[in-house]
């Protein structure tokens, strides 16, 4: 082989191993052992609507805990000499360092979900499921809009890898402060998959119900209105949960509907009183009517019965004219 075809061979191989290296590298993702919140939005708004998450989150956080404290630590005043040593230089290094370091620790972190169109934020030293139904209170009672590209935000508490052996297993001991005797209540289980076909919706539920059963067998199920609401998301390997309250009051966590405003319904459930009542009067109409018609009825019969006696009495007088004319002649 020659030295010319060498030297082709290793370029390429340089650019392969460059571009392999940049395809892979990431500023972060969603992995095992995080707490933060999934954000889901319409298509071709995930970056808009990450601003928008982020500007929605760090509002209520500061509300709820305070401003957050950054490290500003580099320097304010500028230098007359344009020259620099080596020890400032040193120094300005390590600035950046600290400054680098405390951006990663912030509250708040994009990080990849692995799905199309869900935005995964990272928290720090918050709690995200007091933080989102703080948020959704806020908007449910005030009716303010406050989101143009945000659809639901879920918060997640709780992760592990997304085989079901490790669901069951991690959620045997994630459901007991809610779901342990003597604690009993009634719940409901919201489970979506997102590029992953390995997991079977009913049998994630059916198996997610066993757990809550067994940790106390006063655990019902309620599906139009319950306390709690076990909310499994899976995205990839990934699993997701959480245990959230009032999920059907804020519109299964919809930042979008939440702030509608509450048509009420017009329907009216009646008492047994009220049926009962309801039902005699009906029979009594019924029985009205039956009667009228057959009043009617006897009195077209008595008509027709009328009719036919005058009829007979009007032949008899014939008969007896013609009888009598006979006779006379």
């Amino acid at each position: 082989m020659s030295a010319v075809q060498n030297e082709s061979r290793k370029r390429n191989k340089k650019r392969y191993m460059s571009g392999h290296h940049k395809r892979f590298k990431r500023s972060g993702e969603l992995e095992v052992g995080m707490q933060g919140i999934l954000i889901t939005c319409n298509n071709k708004n995930q970056r808009p609507c990450t601003a928008e998450a982020l500007d929605l989150l760090s509002e209520y956080a500061d509300q709820l805990y305070g401003p957050e404290l950054q490290d500003n630590s580099e320097p304010t005043e500028e230098k007359e000499d344009e020259e620099e040593d080596v020890d400032d230089a040193l120094k300005k290094e390590v600035a950046q360092l600290k400054a680098q370091r405390t951006n990663e620790e912030r509250r708040f972190q994009v990080l990849d979900s692995g799905a199309f169109n869900v935005i995964f934020i990272r928290t720090r030293n918050i709690d995200p499921n007091k933080l989102v139904h703080y948020i959704l209170t806020d908007l449910y009672t005030t009716k303010k809009k406050k989101s143009r590209l945000i659809l639901r935000m879920l918060p997640v508490i709780g992760t592990c890898r997304a085989y079901q052996e490790d669901i069951v297993k991690y959620l045997t001991t994630f459901l007991v402060p809610w779901f342990k005797a003597p604690n009993s209540t009634t719940y409901k289980i919201a489970y979506k998959a997102r590029n992953n076909n390995q997991n079977k919706r009913e049998e994630i539920i059916k198996h997610v119900a066993g757990v809550l059963g067994s940790l106390n067998q006063e655990n019902k199920v309620d599906l139009t209105n319950p306390e709690l609401t076990v909310i499994v998301e899976v995205i990839k390997a990934v699993c997701c949960v959480c245990v959230v309250k009032d999920y059907q009051l804020y519109r299964k966590f919809n930042v979008y509907e939440i702030v509608k405003e509450d048509v009420p319904k017009p329907a009216v459930v009646a008492t047994n009183t009220d049926a009962e009542e309801l039902g005699k009067g009906e029979s009594e109409k019924v029985e009205e009517k039956t009667g009228e018609k057959e009043s009617q009825k006897e009195k077209m019969n008595k008509g027709a019965e009328g009719v036919q006696v005058e009829k007979r009495a009007d032949g008899c007088e014939d008969n007896e004219v013609k009888k009598g004319e006979d006779g006379g002649d």
